[in-house]
């Protein structure tokens, strides 16, 4: 049997004024003549939003719900360059610290998404640059929860610029060259547009990273790859990079399943937008392909309804259990 645990993005659409991405924006951090009160300001979103973060996070442990991903904006311009040289981290120590304790005694899973414009594979030195500030700002957030390298950053390749395969090159040489603490806690997805399973694929081999398979980006840029050949040819490989990070971190690989991210087109005029909730059937009949090939799977349901679209896949799961081969374990996990 494989167990397959569910998680949501961010934010609840059920828990009340629990936003951890409110924010500020730089035009009204300028226009406040003392630079210190401005500074204090952001502090006091940054102290909300953390406050907001460890709320979700118990909402989630009260719904059985142990995956979760945590916002990129819980500390509001803190890569902004203006703001370069700024060190929030000792001031917020404590709610970091209450959140990774929260973390490490609910045995949850979490992570960060870094946001599209952290890319490696730019040929622009000040493009490369912010993106490495980037990884810089999620990492030190995970390092303040007191977290380990079980906590990753999920990231795309980027851009192709015209080149994909050049492009797919530097991306291996400048990601090569970041520092071991920042290496260590990415993984790398395949996207919608660009780099298809099997291009991500290679480059998470090459660089010695865990890959997660988003099935929605698959569908809509699957390049050559029949069904077949992703279950039984590209599954097993991308299960394996999973497979040696727990080698590296000497670890089970029940401790560090695999990873997925599931969702459903929003449209057949925009398939590669996301709708509120997650479609059963494709997701399920890929779950049962899967299983096996790994014992246990994470699932990131990517869903514009966040924790409610998780709630409604689970009671289609519980539905559905008596023509299905599955048992629902709880209310953010089923065994396939």
């Amino acid at each position: 049997m494989t167990t397959i645990r569910f998680g949501f993005v961010a934010m609840s659409l059920e828990l009340k004024e629990a936003s951890p991405s409110k924010t500020m924006t730089y035009a009204s951090f300028s226009k406040l003549a003392d630079r210190e009160a401005a500074i204090n300001r952001l502090m006091q979103i940054a102290e909300t939003n953390l406050h907001n973060t460890l709320r979700l996070l118990k909402h989630c442990v009260a719904n059985d719900i142990m995956v979760y991903r945590f916002s990129s904006k819980l500390i509001p311009l803190a890569t902004h360059a203006a703001l370069a040289g700024w060190n929030p981290y000792a001031t917020l120590q404590d709610s970091f610290r209450t959140i990774g304790k929260f973390v490490k005694e609910k045995g949850m899973r979490v992570s960060f998404h870094p946001d599209h414009f952290c890319v490696f594979s730019t040929p622009r030195e000040e493009v490369l640059l912010n993106s490495i500030r980037d990884m810089e700002y999620h990492v030190s957030m995970l390092e303040a929860m007191g977290l380990d390298e079980r906590s990753k950053c999920n990231i795309h390749m980027g851009g192709a610029y015209g080149d994909k395969e050049t492009a797919g090159a530097r991306f291996v040489e400048q990601f090569n060259q970041l520092p071991s603490r920042l290496k260590h806690r990415v993984t790398l997805e395949n996207d919608d547009k660009t780099f298809n399973v099997a291009q991500t694929l290679a480059a998470a081999e090459a660089v010695g990273v865990p890959m997660v398979l988003d099935i929605h980006h698959h569908a809509v840029n699957p390049g050559t790859i029949t069904e077949t050949e992703l279950i039984h040819d590209y599954w097993p490989r991308i299960v394996a990079t999973w497979a040696k990070e727990c080698e590296r971190l000497d670890i089970s690989p029940n401790d560090l399943p695999v990873k997925i991210h599931a969702s459903s087109p929003k449209s057949l005029s925009d398939p590669r937008g996301h709708a509120d909730h997650v479609e059963l059937g494709p997701l399920l009949a890929f779950l049962q392909q899967a299983k096996q090939y790994a014992p246990a799977i994470d699932c990131m349901l990517e869903a514009k309804a966040k924790d409610i679209a998780l709630f409604q896949l689970m009671d289609e799961l519980r539905a559905c259990k008596e023509q299905e081969p599955l048992m629902v374990l709880n209310n953010g996990a089923i065994e396939l």
